[in-house]
């Protein structure tokens, strides 16, 4: 039961790599925008900063089910059973 909790654990963190390459899109996006139109640069600059926080929301999200998995959830034995059926 510990190996299945160490694989959810690693399978949660696969989102962090979705949000690394999501920030570069918008990042990319707004290097891009910017050469095209520079006078545009203070509400482009405010959407980028939007989409950073989006993104990193999930991101965070991803960790935080990672960590919860890892350190809250217990392993299914209970240990006083054998006590209570004497």
């Amino acid at each position: 039961m510990e190996g299945l909790k160490v694989i959810g654990a690693g399978t949660a963190t696969i989102a962090l790599a979705g949000a690394a390459v999501g920030i570069g899109k918008i990042d990319s996006s707004l290097i891009h925008s910017l050469a095209r139109s520079p006078e545009l640069d203070t509400s482009l600059f405010g959407y980028a900063i939007l989409g950073f926080a989006l993104t990193e929301a999930i991101a965070l999200f991803a960790l935080m089910m990672a960590f919860l998995i890892s350190f809250v959830f217990r392993s299914s034995k209970v240990k006083f059973l054998p006590a209570l059926v004497k």
